[in-house]
């Protein structure tokens, strides 16, 4: 069951990693989106979603819409009484959806960076990105001596419920929250938006980390096998 407190302590939140996630360039040009679950997971699928085309730098709670299952607004409450602009969902809401389906979360980031579309190019030719034995795998809640995860990389697809079907359908590693679509972006999500935040930050530290090793040893690729 949805509670107006539950709605407002995530849109409040959202906002804040929005505002977190703009100021170190993670949104260029209005890109990416944001969503968290505010309501019980075994009910009828309720989120906030950020509303297409706002400017990451300036987003409010007003700049998020209450959707249900079908990705339909639901009247909340909670927006002004007149908006100056009627707001609509992220485009890329139905990838998020099929996300909470999939995995149970309660919240998923999508942001576009130079260094996620890079290292999805890097290793678009072997299906994921390696990540192994690095002390930043805790971020996801890894905790084994010399871990080793995969990340997946689906290619780009123009229909989105086309690229919510594969992605889904490489979420098979339940320990991996994050998934890189090619020349796009990464989707992480995490059981709330803090654990959701902190699994984004752990990926971006990661994939730059690895890109920079591998100039820094003239081109050596031994650390993204």
């Amino acid at each position: 069951m949805m509670t107006h407190q539950a709605t407002e302590q995530a849109l409040t939140t959202l906002v804040e990693i929005t505002a977190s996630f703009a100021r170190r360039g993670w949104f260029p040009a209005t890109s990416g989106n944001l969503s968290a679950r505010v309501n019980a997971p075994g009910e009828p699928l309720l989120l906030v979603v950020s509303a297409s085309g706002r400017d990451k730098e300036a987003m409010t709670a007003a700049d998020f819409v209450l959707v249900d299952e079908s990705l339909q607004p639901v009247e909340s409450g909670l927006q002004p009484v007149a908006s100056p602009v009627e707001l609509c969902p992220s485009a890329e809401s139905v990838v998020h959806a099929r996300i909470y389906q999939a995995t149970g979360c309660g919240c998923v980031l999508h942001v576009h960076t130079v260094w996620n579309n890079l290292i999805a190019e890097r290793c678009s030719s072997q299906g994921d990105v390696v990540l192994r034995d690095l002390e930043m795998l805790k971020g996801l809640d890894i905790w084994e001596e010399a871990a080793e995860i995969r990340v997946p990389i689906v290619d780009n697809l123009f229909k989105l419920p086309a690229l919510a079907e594969a992605v889904v359908e490489r979420i098979t590693d339940q320990r991996v929250p994050g998934i890189l679509v090619r020349r796009h972006g990464l989707y992480a999500w995490g059981a709330n938006p803090f654990q959701a935040k902190r699994h984004v930050e752990a990926f971006e530290f990661m994939f730059e980390y690895l890109l920079r090793w591998e100039v820094r040893h003239d081109g050596n690729q031994a650390a993204l096998r």
